[in-house]
């Protein structure tokens, strides 16, 4: 039995190590990987992978892998049952695919010992799906026959809270920040709660694709403290909608990482030889992306929405995935467009959320179709389902790419927005985000 020890100051469900003028996170966070596990799993990989001359060693289903760490998740801590927890942990093997690993705890939180490792997923589709009992404990099902929530999906409608966190790095001299501000419209309703700042922000209008920011200026007293915006949201679910005035002009054009060529212009006619009207052109497109692409975030290039680079590569998370989708559609001449935002989880009612996540919509028929290829890909049996809808447990960030504000950022039109854009005495540097949501009962 191997053995993880960590500090005796985490507390279950309970964020540690609060920070002044900050929303406790402990309200929309219960059940998260706290630091101190975090660590420890990390320490323990190490110290396993140095027995393994440099590779964490695992056997499942009659095969030994060899696997590097890629990250420990640190959106939550489910509880199983009294003292037995899991997290999870991306694992890359020596071909590049990459594991998330399902590693159980046991033990006081003082001293947790790693008791069994599961393959829980390949390249972001899993093996099985967990289900919350009414005693609250979770419990693995076959991913054969699971419903659509334990998939990922809400239907009809979802409310929540959802929390936007940032925390500023060291600054010497000055810091300038643009984080998006989602908004209410047809399908979604959006409230601000809260916003907790050492400085006030002011509002910025893009024009081009209608989207909004919040512009912070900081100085160095500003060093470490917290950026808080909470929202209440409620969501209906998204089917296709009639749209009379669909610009297709805008939705036809060539961006900077979504380029229109010769490339895309063969490939697009090749999978639409022979197909009649723009729907049945588009799903032949779907398929196409969904069969060629790999979803994996490992190795570099990725996460950026690079059309290019996705055609190229084949694999990626749902910016690329939709990113050569939409190079694909426009060259067939189907207008096509991309947002950002986050998918709430559907098999729990609160706690973090593992990043943003991106989608796409194509003109038909009178009509914007949503799609979601990479959601699609991991769970082969929602693909009918993933050509036409999004659920109702998502929030729409921002929509389109290449979006300019007044002021700009240094570095030009914003890619797409959905992390902060956060320039730190003249240089463009990564901030630390966090997202946490608590759906409302």
């Amino acid at each position: 039995m191997k053995k993880l020890v960590v500090s005796a100051a985490v507390v279950l469900g309970v964020l540690c190590g609060g920070r002044a003028g900050a929303e406790t996170a402990g309200e929309l966070a219960r059940h998260m990987v706290t630091a101190q596990i975090k660590a420890g799993i990390e320490k323990h990989i190490e110290t396993e992978a140095g027995k393994g001359e440099g590779f964490y060693r695992l056997s499942a289903g009659g095969k030994d892998y060899r696997f590097k760490l890629v990250r420990v998740h640190t959106e939550y801590l489910s509880r199983l049952e009294a003292e037995r927890h899991f997290a999870c942990v991306d694992l890359v093997d020596e071909k590049g695919d990459v594991y998330d690993v399902d590693f159980f705890l046991a033990g006081k939180p003082e001293e947790m010992t790693v008791t069994e490792t599961t393959l829980h997923k390949l390249n972001g589709i899993p093996y099985y799906a967990w289900k919350k009992d009414d005693d609250g404990n979770w419990r693995r099902l076959p991913i054969e026959g699971a419903r659509p929530e334990l998939l990922g999906v809400r239907r009809e409608r979802d409310a929540f809270d959802f929390l936007y966190r940032v925390i500023l790095p060291e600054i010497r001299t000055s810091a300038r920040m643009w984080i998006p501000v989602p908004q209410t419209d047809n399908l979604q309703t959006v409230e601000r709660k809260k916003l907790l700042s050492p400085k006030e922000p002011r509002a910025l209008d893009e024009k081009r694709f209608g989207n909004r920011a919040l512009y912070f200026e900081f100085g160095p007293e500003d060093s470490g403290k917290t950026v808080d915006v909470r929202y209440g949201v409620t969501r209906e679910e998204k089917a296709a909608y009639a749209d009379p005035n669909p610009d297709r002009e805008t939705y036809l054009a060539p961006e900077k990482m979504v380029p229109l060529n010769a490339d895309f212009a063969r490939i697009a006619a090749e999978v639409v030889k022979d197909k009649k009207g723009d729907l049945v052109r588009a799903r032949a497109l779907y398929d196409h992306v969904m069969d060629e692409m790999r979803y994996m975030k490992h190795g570099t290039g990725w996460g950026k929405g690079d059309a290019v680079y996705a055609c190229n590569i084949k694999t990626g998370n749902c910016t690329d995935f939709h990113a050569y989708f939409i190079a694909l559609a426009r060259s067939a001449g189907i207008p096509a467009r991309f947002a950002v935002g986050v998918a709430v989880p559907s098999d729990r009612n609160d706690g973090g959320i593992d990043g943003y996540h991106c989608w796409a919509e194509f003109y038909a028929e009178g009509k914007w179709w949503p799609v979601d290829i990479s959601e699609a890909d991991k769970y082969s049996s929602l693909s009918t389902y993933y050509f036409g809808h999004h659920p109702a447990n998502r929030l729409e960030f921002t929509r389109g790419r290449d979006l300019e504000f007044d002021p700009q950022p240094a570095s030009g039109a914003v890619n797409f927005h959905a992390y902060p854009v956060l320039e730190v005495d003249g240089e463009t540097v990564k901030a630390k985000t966090e997202f946490y949501f608590e759906r409302h009962e």
